[in-house]
């Protein structure tokens, strides 16, 4: 009997550890209240979301440099930056590639990139790919759209329904999604599926 009950606890909590490992690896979900962090911006700063006093909330773009997918959105999220950082909502880009694994995703490569293509919002490195993993991300992009009041996701998934041509975008996620939390209404699709290049891990 004694030897039932302790596999019995043994087994309690093999499951409450697979449990918990699950769901801190799928990271945050729509509803979720994010951790705040502090990640070095291309201009040598260091960014937190509690930086930013008078925001509404924030487009969070997981993006890099490399990836054909992250590329073909670089003009949609400065156009999303454009129209929404003046009614509260800025666009924050986070690296969270290692730059051992994708080359052309250095911190200094990073600062070519956004040179480049007159980056009008912070782009983050994720050093030692602390964060992506808290939210969840797997691809680039990837967004993530948190209320600043709450430090809740209200959103994840695509800026479109058009991935790589911006010419055949029919559905603009991000937008409708944001528009609906500056008119108070609540948001149609609150998770889209997230199409882009996997982050880049270094292995060795």
């Amino acid at each position: 009997m004694k030897t039932f009950k302790r596999l019995l606890v043994l087994a309690i909590i093999v499951i409450s550890t697979v449990a918990f490992t699950v769901k801190t690896a799928d990271g945050y979900k729509v509803g979720d209240t994010i951790t705040d962090f502090s990640l070095k911006n291309i201009d040598d700063k260091m960014v937190s979301l509690s930086d930013y006093k008078q925001a509404k909330g924030f487009i969070i773009v997981f993006t890099c440099n490399m990836c054909p997918y992250s590329v073909a959105n670089e003009d949609r999220i400065n156009a999303l930056d454009a129209k929404y950082k003046s009614k509260g909502f800025p666009v924050i880009a986070i690296n969270p590639n290692d730059p051992n694994a994708s080359r052309g995703d250095s911190f200094e490569d990073m600062k070519v990139r956004a040179k480049e293509k007159s980056f009008t919002f912070p782009y983050l490195f994720d050093k030692g790919q602390k964060v992506y993993p808290e939210f969840g991300a797997t691809k680039t992009p990837h967004v993530y759209i948190v209320s600043k009041a709450t430090m809740k996701v209200e959103y994840i998934g695509a800026i479109d329904n058009s991935s790589r041509n911006p010419e055949g975008v029919s559905e603009k996620y991000v937008e409708n999604a944001v528009d609906a939390l500056l008119a108070g209404k609540k948001i149609e699709k609150t998770e889209t599926r997230a199409i882009g290049c996997s982050i880049k891990v270094d292995r060795g």
